[in-house]
């Protein structure tokens, strides 16, 4: 996760044709859709704006619900990043990228952490904890907060991540993060927003860091 110099600015977006990805879209979205009252199959709405909204609901919460795991998939999220985090704040770097890199975009089975679990679960628990809404965290945990020094993989993913959550906005910014970084730069920076914290919140309480993790990472 270390480089030798700061990290460039992120590229535009990459605009890549797949075919069939839109039916493919559709498919996965249909249980949302037929909440909504559109079969896919079959689609009779009044108008295209009726069909738009509807679809922009189906796709939020579809969004909602692979970045807000639970049970078994929250499990597996949770287990990562305490790796995660020990790894980074142990300095070693290559075993916290290496458990990163292990991250899937799906996991039907919930057998592996997903991307998106892990960076749903790191930016909640970052919102939770520095916006003062948890009462375990120390009043002074997002003064004391910084990023471990050098350049890092994903540091201007973290400093966006460290500048909203102390609002409680780091998952509600989600979308637009997720647009200026790319979703690779936030697995990481999000990853090293929340090994800083636990670090400084190591450090407020005197408690050790692989304690504290096991115990707050949840």
């Amino acid at each position: 996760m270390r480089r030798r110099a700061p990290e460039p600015p992120p590229g535009g977006p990459r605009v890549e044709f797949k075919p069939g990805l839109a039916n493919e879209m559709l498919r996965e979205l249909a249980p949302l859709l037929a909440e909504e009252g559109i079969d896919i199959d079959s689609i009779d709405v009044p108008d295209l704006e009726t069909f738009q909204a509807a679809l922009n609901r189906a796709v939020e919460r579809q969004n909602m619900a692979r970045f807000t795991p639970a049970g078994e998939a929250r499990e597996i999220a949770v287990v990562t990043l305490r790796l995660v985090v020990e790894a980074i704040n142990d300095d070693n770097t290559d075993l916290a990228a290496a458990i990163l890199d292990q991250a899937q975009p799906e996991s039907p089975d919930n057998n592996t952490a997903t991307v998106a679990g892990c960076i749903g679960v790191s930016l909640g628990l970052l919102d939770e904890w520095l916006s003062g809404r948890d009462p375990q965290a120390p009043r002074t945990l997002a003064l004391k907060t910084r990023l471990p020094k050098g350049h890092w993989v994903g540091e201007r993913a973290a400093t966006d991540v460290l500048s909203l959550a102390p609002k409680g906005r780091a998952l509600g910014s989600l979308d637009s993060v997720i647009v200026r970084q790319g979703s690779l730069h936030l697995l990481y920076g999000s990853s090293l927003a929340l090994a800083a914290t636990v670090r400084a919140w190591s450090d407020l309480t005197g408690t050790p860091s692989v304690e504290l993790t096991n115990a707050i990472i949840r």
